[in-house]
């Protein structure tokens, strides 16, 4: 017995119902190439769009329902066999050091609730590119995404690390100020480097600036010097200037921010080491291509394991192993399961 399949360009053709175009895998009655460009354009846009990318690429159409459906299904499994300790970077050479960057970013559930997505991403300093004067660029990163707590990141975070095998002295973070990146890296990597993100450190400095300062020279004239201070790691210098200038509750906070935070504020010291990075922008810029471009949409609400499926997905192609979910559609993991 044959079913008859009307292929635009060829017109129709008879297919066997033995054939794999007919039984199909997965729970899904698509040839394994569809499957994957079915996850690939619904994993980069809304499922509505990628109804019309596949239509245009393809000639077939595709429900808005039906990508969800797929993409949904291969974002669960990704996220089942993947091992989180696995090395997606060369090993870190002995002339390099390894930058950690974490942080956290929200996107709207179905709820209505605010929930935050923790990023995490890991370069090598020999992968930080710098032309002249054009702004420098990483060449190759390894990511982490979570929809969960800070708990359970940090293990997972640590799974990664702990993979490069590198010595804590060739360890550097670079995060903001949040207690709970702080702590952990405290915790489990005491004796790596910890930079507190040199451009946040500075955005506090203006802020009190602008709340004391009237004059706007002044104002500008006492930050930049501030500034130049915090790069030549002379914190003490800046929080004896804030004293001597106020005695406000916003003086009092930023002093108390950068006491806390000192031991992290060594900026002449990190700016001779690896690649001289002393700003968490690699995060920053982690958090809108593997979340925001996709995950906050006009209009996007998302249920937990759907928002965490879907991370999964962008991880692995932020992580370019792509190859991973070409591997998946040649197996039949639900039938398997």
């Amino acid at each position: 017995m044959s079913v008859k399949k009307n292929l635009t360009t060829l017109g129709w053709i008879e297919v066997n119902n033995q054939h794999p175009f007919s039984t199909g895998h997965n729970g899904f009655q698509i040839s394994s190439l569809m499957q994957e460009q079915i996850v690939y354009v619904g994993h980069l846009d809304c499922y509505q769009k990628g109804n019309e990318i596949l239509e245009k690429l393809t000639s077939v159409k595709v429900s808005a329902s039906q990508i969800y459906r797929v993409t949904d299904a291969y974002g669960e499994q990704i996220g089942k066999t993947t091992d989180p300790g696995e090395r997606t970077l060369p090993p870190v050479m002995e002339n390099e050091v390894l930058y950690v960057e974490a942080d956290g970013g929200m996107i709207l559930t179905r709820k209505d609730e605010w929930k935050e997505v923790k990023v995490g991403r890991l370069f090598k300093s020999g992968d930080c590119i710098h032309a002249g004067e054009k702004p420098g660029w990483i060449r190759h990163s390894q990511y982490k995404a979570l929809l969960g707590n800070s708990k359970t990141f940090c293990q997972q975070m640590e799974d990664m690390i702990d993979a490069y095998r590198v010595n804590n002295e060739k360890l550097v973070f670079i995060s903001d100020g949040a207690p709970w990146i702080k702590n952990w890296i405290e915790d489990a990597y005491p004796q790596a480097i910890s930079i507190l993100d040199y451009y946040h450190a500075a955005e506090h400095l203006h802020g009190f600036a602008e709340k004391h300062f009237k004059d706007e020279k002044k104002r500008k004239r006492w930050t930049e010097k501030q500034k130049e201070l915090l790069l030549q790691s002379k914190v003490a210098n800046v929080i004896k200037n804030i004293k001597r200038l106020s005695d406000s509750k916003e003086a009092l906070q930023l002093i108390e921010y950068y006491e806390s935070n000192k031991q992290r504020m060594d900026y002449s010291r990190y700016k001779k080491i690896g690649a001289g990075i002393m700003g968490s922008g690699a995060i920053e810029s982690a958090h809108r291509t593997v979340v925001q471009k996709r995950m906050k949409l006009s209009g996007q609400r998302w249920s937990g394991a759907g928002a965490q499926n879907m991370l999964n997905l962008r991880v692995t192609s932020m992580n370019e192993r792509w190859d991973k979910i070409i591997a998946l559609t040649k197996t039949d993991f639900k039938r398997a399961a």
